[in-house]
Protein backbone atom coordinates (compact mmCIF):
# COMPACT_ATOMS: atom_id res chain seq x y z
CA UNK A 1 0.00 0.00 0.00
CA UNK A 2 1.39 3.41 -0.91
CA UNK A 3 1.82 6.08 1.78
CA UNK A 4 -1.04 8.29 0.51
CA UNK A 5 -3.40 5.34 0.20
CA UNK A 6 -2.44 4.12 3.68
CA UNK A 7 -3.22 7.55 5.14
CA UNK A 8 -6.56 7.60 3.33
CA UNK A 9 -7.43 4.14 4.69
CA UNK A 10 -6.42 5.21 8.20
CA UNK A 11 -8.67 8.28 7.89
CA UNK A 12 -11.57 6.08 6.72
CA UNK A 13 -10.98 3.69 9.61
CA UNK A 14 -10.84 6.58 12.09
CA UNK A 15 -14.09 8.02 10.74
CA UNK A 16 -15.75 4.61 11.08
CA UNK A 17 -14.54 4.20 14.67
CA UNK A 18 -15.85 7.62 15.61
CA UNK A 19 -19.20 6.96 13.92
CA UNK A 20 -19.59 3.65 15.80
CA UNK A 21 -18.76 5.28 19.13
CA UNK A 22 -21.03 8.28 18.50
CA UNK A 23 -23.90 5.90 17.74
CA UNK A 24 -23.30 3.85 20.91
CA UNK A 25 -26.19 4.59 23.34
CA UNK A 26 -24.15 3.84 26.48
CA UNK A 27 -21.53 6.41 25.51
CA UNK A 28 -24.18 8.94 24.45
CA UNK A 29 -25.87 8.69 27.85
CA UNK A 30 -22.55 8.95 29.69
CA UNK A 31 -21.60 12.10 27.76
CA UNK A 32 -25.06 13.70 27.92
CA UNK A 33 -25.25 13.25 31.69
CA UNK A 34 -21.65 14.28 32.37
CA UNK A 35 -20.56 10.94 33.81
CA UNK A 36 -17.02 11.80 32.72
CA UNK A 37 -17.05 15.12 34.54
CA UNK A 38 -17.07 18.55 32.96
CA UNK A 39 -14.92 17.29 30.08
CA UNK A 40 -17.21 14.41 29.07
CA UNK A 41 -17.52 15.59 25.46
CA UNK A 42 -13.75 15.99 25.09
CA UNK A 43 -13.25 12.52 26.60
CA UNK A 44 -15.67 11.05 24.06
CA UNK A 45 -13.72 12.69 21.24
CA UNK A 46 -10.45 11.41 22.71
CA UNK A 47 -11.97 7.93 23.01
CA UNK A 48 -12.28 7.66 19.21
CA UNK A 49 -8.56 8.27 18.75
CA UNK A 50 -7.66 5.95 21.62
CA UNK A 51 -9.72 3.09 20.14
CA UNK A 52 -8.27 3.70 16.67
CA UNK A 53 -4.71 3.65 18.07
CA UNK A 54 -5.48 0.51 20.08
CA UNK A 55 -6.45 -1.38 16.93
CA UNK A 56 -3.42 -0.10 14.99
CA UNK A 57 -1.02 -1.09 17.80
CA UNK A 58 -2.57 -4.56 18.27
CA UNK A 59 -3.09 -6.33 14.94
CA UNK A 60 -4.56 -9.66 16.11
CA UNK A 61 -7.19 -8.67 18.67
CA UNK A 62 -9.81 -11.12 19.85
CA UNK A 63 -13.38 -9.88 20.35
CA UNK A 64 -13.11 -10.31 24.13
CA UNK A 65 -9.99 -8.10 24.20
CA UNK A 66 -11.84 -5.33 22.39
CA UNK A 67 -14.81 -5.67 24.78
CA UNK A 68 -12.50 -5.55 27.80
CA UNK A 69 -10.69 -2.47 26.44
CA UNK A 70 -13.93 -0.58 25.74
CA UNK A 71 -15.44 -1.62 29.06
CA UNK A 72 -12.34 -0.49 30.94
CA UNK A 73 -12.34 2.89 29.16
CA UNK A 74 -16.02 3.41 29.98
CA UNK A 75 -15.38 2.53 33.61
CA UNK A 76 -12.28 4.66 34.11
CA UNK A 77 -13.19 7.66 31.95
CA UNK A 78 -16.98 7.82 32.43
CA UNK A 79 -17.50 5.93 35.70
CA UNK A 80 -19.96 3.74 33.77
CA UNK A 81 -20.40 -0.02 33.72
CA UNK A 82 -22.01 -1.06 30.42
CA UNK A 83 -24.56 -3.80 31.10
CA UNK A 84 -27.06 -3.27 28.28
CA UNK A 85 -25.60 -5.91 25.97
CA UNK A 86 -24.24 -3.30 23.55
CA UNK A 87 -20.56 -3.82 24.34
CA UNK A 88 -20.20 -7.01 22.24
CA UNK A 89 -22.13 -5.39 19.37
CA UNK A 90 -19.95 -2.28 19.26
CA UNK A 91 -16.80 -4.37 19.66
CA UNK A 92 -17.82 -6.60 16.74
CA UNK A 93 -18.57 -3.56 14.60
CA UNK A 94 -15.15 -2.08 15.34
CA UNK A 95 -13.40 -5.38 14.71
CA UNK A 96 -15.15 -5.76 11.35
CA UNK A 97 -14.08 -2.24 10.39
CA UNK A 98 -10.51 -3.05 11.34
CA UNK A 99 -10.53 -6.17 9.13
CA UNK A 100 -11.70 -4.02 6.21
CA UNK A 101 -8.93 -1.55 7.04
CA UNK A 102 -6.31 -4.34 7.06
CA UNK A 103 -7.51 -5.61 3.67
CA UNK A 104 -7.49 -2.09 2.24
CA UNK A 105 -11.21 -2.27 1.48
CA UNK A 106 -12.10 1.42 1.62
CA UNK A 107 -15.47 0.90 -0.05
CA UNK A 108 -16.60 -1.48 2.71
CA UNK A 109 -15.39 0.95 5.40
CA UNK A 110 -17.30 3.82 3.80
CA UNK A 111 -20.41 1.66 3.49
CA UNK A 112 -20.29 0.59 7.16
CA UNK A 113 -19.74 4.18 8.30
CA UNK A 114 -22.63 5.37 6.15
CA UNK A 115 -24.96 2.67 7.51
CA UNK A 116 -24.03 3.53 11.10
CA UNK A 117 -24.66 7.23 10.49
CA UNK A 118 -28.06 6.50 8.91
CA UNK A 119 -29.15 4.31 11.82
CA UNK A 120 -27.75 6.60 14.52
CA UNK A 121 -30.21 7.30 17.31
CA UNK A 122 -30.31 10.15 19.76
CA UNK A 123 -30.61 8.65 23.22
CA UNK A 124 -31.77 10.62 26.23
CA UNK A 125 -32.01 9.57 29.85
CA UNK A 126 -34.46 11.29 32.13
CA UNK A 127 -34.67 10.60 35.86
CA UNK A 128 -37.97 9.66 37.42
CA UNK A 129 -38.91 8.81 40.97
CA UNK A 130 -40.41 5.60 42.27
CA UNK A 131 -41.75 5.37 45.82
CA UNK A 132 -42.67 2.33 47.85
CA UNK A 133 -46.40 1.85 48.02
CA UNK A 134 -47.41 2.26 51.64
CA UNK A 135 -49.99 4.11 53.65
CA UNK A 136 -47.33 6.69 54.58
CA UNK A 137 -47.46 10.18 53.08
CA UNK A 138 -45.31 10.44 49.91
CA UNK A 139 -43.08 13.10 51.47
CA UNK A 140 -42.02 10.65 54.18
CA UNK A 141 -41.18 7.80 51.82
CA UNK A 142 -37.61 7.24 50.66
CA UNK A 143 -37.51 7.23 46.90
CA UNK A 144 -35.13 5.70 44.40
CA UNK A 145 -33.86 7.54 41.36
CA UNK A 146 -33.98 5.55 38.13
CA UNK A 147 -33.26 6.45 34.54
CA UNK A 148 -35.75 6.07 31.74
CA UNK A 149 -34.02 5.80 28.37
CA UNK A 150 -35.72 6.90 25.19
CA UNK A 151 -34.32 6.90 21.69
CA UNK A 152 -35.17 9.05 18.74
CA UNK A 153 -33.79 8.73 15.26
CA UNK A 154 -32.31 11.76 13.53
CA UNK A 155 -32.96 10.18 10.12
CA UNK A 156 -36.41 9.33 8.77
CA UNK A 157 -35.04 6.39 6.75
CA UNK A 158 -35.72 3.84 9.49
CA UNK A 159 -39.46 4.57 9.73
CA UNK A 160 -39.04 6.23 13.14
CA UNK A 161 -37.95 2.97 14.75
CA UNK A 162 -34.65 3.00 16.58
CA UNK A 163 -33.43 -0.46 17.56
CA UNK A 164 -32.37 -0.85 21.17
CA UNK A 165 -29.91 -3.50 22.33
CA UNK A 166 -31.76 -6.46 23.73
CA UNK A 167 -30.64 -8.06 26.99
CA UNK A 168 -28.52 -11.12 26.29
CA UNK A 169 -30.31 -13.17 28.95
CA UNK A 170 -33.95 -13.90 28.03
CA UNK A 171 -34.73 -14.38 31.72
CA UNK A 172 -33.25 -11.01 32.63
CA UNK A 173 -33.76 -9.97 36.20
CA UNK A 174 -36.27 -7.33 37.15
CA UNK A 175 -36.05 -5.29 40.30
CA UNK A 176 -39.25 -5.13 42.26
CA UNK A 177 -39.96 -2.22 44.55
CA UNK A 178 -40.06 -4.48 47.61
CA UNK A 179 -36.44 -5.48 46.83
CA UNK A 180 -35.24 -1.92 47.45
CA UNK A 181 -34.47 -1.61 51.13
CA UNK A 182 -34.44 1.61 53.16
CA UNK A 183 -30.69 2.32 53.01
CA UNK A 184 -30.64 2.42 49.20
CA UNK A 185 -29.35 -1.09 48.58
CA UNK A 186 -31.13 -3.34 46.13
CA UNK A 187 -31.68 -7.04 46.74
CA UNK A 188 -31.08 -9.00 43.54
CA UNK A 189 -32.76 -12.38 43.34
CA UNK A 190 -32.13 -15.11 40.82
CA UNK A 191 -34.97 -16.80 39.02
CA UNK A 192 -35.21 -20.51 39.68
Amino acid sequence: MMAGAAEDMRALFGAGVRAALEAWPALQIAVENGFGGVHSQKKAEWLGGAVEDYFIANADLELEEVEDFLGELMTTEFDTVVEDGSLPQVSQQLQTMYHHFQKGDGAALQEMTSEINQKKCKVTATPFKTAKETDVDEDEVDSVEEMEVTATNDEATTDGVCPQPQPTDPDSQTIKEEDIVEDGWTIVRRKK
